[in-house]
């Protein structure tokens, strides 16, 4: 037995779409495999899929996952500004922050990074 899930179908026009549907069934079925349709779902026009939103503007994080990093308040401190890096190349004009014997000052870079970060 093969389980699979999470097969999506994204397409820019109901004409594509149809297209790319029947390719992806016939290939399956070609391959005698087969799903069960109470669990499928057809013209959806947004899909929540690995943290992330897919609809016809395109695929976009899903804002419920990184609301608290967005909403983040820009760190004052090196202790704020510890808590908010992960590891992350981006966040190396922060890190640089943390240093012993750096001033802590906050320039056009740390601000870029902070906002790309978030």
């Amino acid at each position: 037995m093969v389980c699979i899930e999470d097969i999506l179908v994204y397409s820019k026009s109901k004409e594509d779409h149809i297209e790319h549907l029947c390719i992806v069934l016939n290939t399956l079925a070609n391959h005698k495999l087969y799903a069960k349709r109470k669990k499928c779902d057809f013209w959806m026009e947004k899909v929540h899929f690995l943290r992330h939103v897919i609809s016809k503007e395109g695929i976009s994080i899903d804002p419920a996952k990184v609301a608290t990093v967005v909403d983040w308040p820009r760190p004052t401190n090196i202790t704020e500004v510890r808590s908010f890096l992960g590891i992350s190349r981006i966040a190396s004009p922060l890190s640089r922050l943390l240093w012993k014997d750096h001033k802590f000052e906050w320039t056009d870079e740390c601000e870029t990074s902070f906002q790309e970060l978030k």
